[in-house]
């Protein structure tokens, strides 16, 4: 079970929004993840300047260096923990694909940004991500015993 830490949760949520709004207003761009990262995949050449291209490079690294980052900083090794069965991730991956396609976004792009904004679309989109999400956590823990 993960360890609830107010003080790590909040200050970490204070970080996405302040990059959430330091995107907006210095390049006018909505933070949303998947957006970002299937835009820097072939053919990124046709629809991308270097400029947009390098910002959204470094996003990306960012994202992959902050947890880096806090286990050189705090000195304790970053506990995660994923599943070991392969078939399930892959499923999930492309779940979560293809809802963040269909859905015209994903949870950061929705939930931070769209709801920040009063987008209705957004705010739609999230509750249906945390609804879902209550349900399969409901149903791998309690019904399947994940």
């Amino acid at each position: 079970m993960t360890e609830f830490t107010p003080l790590t949760s909040a200050f970490g949520g204070a970080l996405i929004g302040l990059s959430a709004v330091l995107l907006m207003a210095l390049n006018g761009r909505i933070a949303g993840v998947s957006g970002i990262g299937s835009s820097v995949l072939p053919p990124w050449t046709e629809r991308l300047d270097n400029n947009d291209l390098a910002w959204r490079f470094a996003f990306i690294i960012g994202i992959m260096m902050a947890p880096l980052l806090v286990q050189t900083v705090s000195g304790e090794a970053i506990q995660q923990t994923v599943s070991s069965n392969i078939s399930l991730m892959v499923i999930a991956g492309l779940i979560t694909g293809v809802g963040s396609v269909y859905g015209g976004g994903c949870t950061s792009g929705h939930g931070v940004c769209g709801m920040s904004r009063i987008s209705m679309r957004s705010i739609i989109a999230t509750c249906t991500f945390m609804a879902t999400a209550f349900m399969t956590v409901f149903i791998t823990r309690h019904m399947v015993g994940g």
